[in-house]
C-alpha cells in the first residue's frame, strides 16, 4: 500500500510517497513535492483558490494510485499553533473523495519512531530535506501496530 505523508508548512503542503513492502520502506518519485495554496487576487476568490489546490493534490493522488493520506497534526493553539492556510488546507486534503485521511500527532510520531528508529537520512531515500517531516510521519504510520 501507497501513503502520501504530508507536513503543512504556512500555506504549502509538503509531502512525499511512501510504501512498505515485505518490511523494506521504498520512497517513491512523484512529479511534484509541495503544492502551495495561492494568495486570492482580483482575479479569483479565496475559494477558487481552495478548489485549485484541492484538484492539484485529488489529482497527484489518482495519478500515482494512493489511497491513504497521513497528516501530521499541527497544534490548534501555542507557541507552534498552525495558522488559517494550513488549516484549509488539512481541510481541502480531508475532503478528497476516494481517500482516506487521517491525523497523526507529534507525540504519536515520536512515540512510534522509538519503538522503530529511523535507520536512513531522509537524503539517502532520495528526498528533499524539507520533506524530513513528511518522511517521519509517513514513517511512523507506515510501522504502527
Amino acid at each position: 500500500m501507497k501513503v502520501c505523508s504530508v507536513d503543512i508548512q504556512g500555506s504549502e503542503a509538503l509531502f512525499c510517497l511512501l510504501s512498505l513492502e515485505n518490511g523494506l520502506m521504498n520512497a517513491h518519485e512523484c512529479r511534484q513535492t509541495r503544492i502551495p495554496l495561492k494568495k486570492a487576487d482580483e482575479r479569483t476568490s479565496d475559494t477558487e483558490q481552495l478548489r485549485r489546490f484541492q484538484s492539484i493534490f485529488a489529482k497527484v493522488l489518482e495519478d500515482y494510485q494512493i489511497s491513504h493520506v497521513v497528516i501530521r497534526e499541527r497544534p490548534k493553539k501555542g507557541k507552534f499553533a498552525g495558522g488559517a492556510d494550513g488549516f484549509k488546507i488539512e481541510a481541502a486534503i480531508q475532503l478528497i473523495t476516494d481517500v482516506r485521511v487521517e491525523l497523526m500527532l507529534n507525540s504519536a510520531i515520536k512515540e512510534q519512531l522509538k519503538k522503530t528508529p529511523l535507520l536512513i537520512d531522509v537524503r539517502d531515500a532520495g528526498l528533499k530535506k524539507f520533506q524530513e517531516a513528511a518522511f517521519q510521519t509517513g514513517f511512523a504510520w507506515l510501522n504502527k501496530p
